[in-house]
């Protein structure tokens, strides 16, 4: 029997870390990350990655309330944007808009989807586009449960977030209004 050894040469240490460096650069998706907050959850916040030089974006996720009293998500920040607001989309004789709230509901022992055709986080002014496998962090300013931190993980463009494809044949996008009108409770 021949025995072969195998003879590799001392790398320093320097040279280890820029080696073991090199075999991870490849970007890693972030994984959705669940925050909570008192009795809220807060469940896989994503947002869609923005095309070209898109100034506006949307973050989307499940508030979950395990608590006997309600909640209201009041406000959200971020430093991806000049601006964030909570948005809702309402029907206005027959054509889709997109409409700031002053708040949204989370009801007692229950949910509420931040979902696209819904209500989102609306980041206006973006300083950068949101770019497929980046994250951010989110504060959401709870009336009850106060300041919570999230971390939003950027999807591809068309990303539904994990729920099934809204049938957007019957939509007027042509009559998408963004922050515009009256605000709605």
């Amino acid at each position: 029997m021949t025995m072969f050894k195998l003879s590799v040469p001392a790398l320093s240490l320097p040279a280890a870390v820029v080696a073991a460096s090199m075999i991870f650069a490849a970007p890693i998706p972030a994984v959705a990350q669940d925050a909570k907050a008192g009795s809220l959850m807060i469940e896989q916040p994503w947002a869609r990655a923005t095309p070209g030089q898109a100034k506006n974006g949307a973050a989307y996720m499940t508030i979950h309330n395990g608590g006997t009293a309600g909640d209201r998500l009041l406000a959200a920040s971020a430093e991806v944007s000049q601006r964030v607001e909570l948005h809702n989309h309402i029907n206005n004789d027959g054509v889709m808009q997109m409409r700031e709230v002053e708040a949204i509901e989370v009801p007692a022992s229950g949910m509420t989807e931040l979902k696209p055709g819904s209500f989102h986080v609306m980041f206006m002014g973006l300083s950068a586009p949101l770019k497929e496998g980046d994250s951010f962090p989110l504060t959401l300013t709870f009336e009850q449960a106060g300041d919570l931190t999230v971390t939003v993980n950027v999807q591809s463009v068309g990303s539904m977030g994990g729920m099934e494809k809204m049938d957007h044949g019957t939509m007027d996008h042509g009559g998408m209004k963004h922050g515009e009108g009256a605000k709605t409770n």
